[in-house]
């Protein structure tokens, strides 16, 4: 579970703990709008405290720490909102432990990730707790973490989330700016006027990029980071504007002709 965890934050977001590892989590319970969702459950304050003693483990219970976490999903859509925010809350408590590395700099990572990938899950009740461990310092070099902290953000779909995801395009770690580029596409059912503004700054940041790349054919970094960055931008900008095109070029004339029209309008 844990190598998979780890693989999985490297390549694409996991909707679930559980499909991350290629097992369906079961259904939580549905009610009817009209009915009123019990909250402040016993269970969930029972999957909280086994959550809170298998993480204060130093990593040696961080394999039954992520089976709790599988629990609370489930638990998750079935909570009125105080539990909902206590889960998040527990959650990101989990990213305040310390771990030591593994081997060679290899980050003990198993729980933290599972923690990041569970929070995407929560809409509007985790945005401040994956924002507050985004950049900050006690996981900042955790490039792997970081990565899942900016895509659960965007997952979230939380309209707040957009002005970190943006400012994350200018960071100076490639990996990063691809993520925020990938998360931002969790937007295309926005506001016009905020789809047009994260538009408009994907569209900077491609064509600057390819700008430093084409300058100097030499330039590995330049090189590297277009190869990172290029593709979910170009992705972003299709399902934000409904419009198809490949090149930055192409993007940037349409931007030209089309950022003061409703985007929204069918022809």
């Amino acid at each position: 579970m844990i190598q998979l965890l780890l693989l999985v934050s490297l390549a694409a977001p996991a909707p679930t703990i559980a499909a991350a590892l290629g097992t369906p989590a079961p259904l939580g319970l549905v009610f009817d709008e009209d009915e009123e969702v019990p909250d402040k459950r016993p269970e969930v304050k029972e999957l909280l405290a086994r959550l809170k003693a298998h993480s204060s483990k130093r990593g040696d219970e961080d394999k039954e720490a992520v089976a709790v976490i599988d629990l609370m999903l489930v638990e998750f859509r079935a909570s009125g909102p105080w539990d909902r925010g206590a889960m998040a809350k527990g959650l990101g408590n989990c990213l305040s432990v310390k771990r030591r590395d593994l081997t060679d700099g290899v980050k003990d990572n198993s729980l933290f990730l599972a923690s990041a990938v569970a929070l995407g899950e929560m809409g509007a009740d985790a945005t401040k707790h994956l924002l507050k461990w985004i950049g900050h310092k006690r996981h900042r070099k955790n490039i792997a973490l970081q990565r899942q902290l900016i895509l659960s953000l965007g997952k979230t779909r939380d309209l707040k989330a957009t002005e970190e995801l943006t400012d994350l395009l200018k960071s100076d770690v490639a990996i990063l700016v691809g993520a925020a580029a990938e998360a931002l596409v969790q937007f295309d059912g926005a506001p016009l006027k905020t789809r047009k503004k994260i538009f408009n700054e994907l569209l900077k940041m491609i064509m600057t990029t390819k700008a430093t790349k084409d300058s100097n054919p030499n330039d590995i970094a330049a090189r590297e980071k277009w190869d990172i960055i290029a593709a979910p931008i170009i992705t972003t900008l299709q399902a934000l504007s409904g419009h198809d095109a490949r090149r930055p070029e192409e993007w940037q004339r349409w931007w030209n002709k089309n950022k003061k029209k409703d985007w929204d309008k069918e022809d």
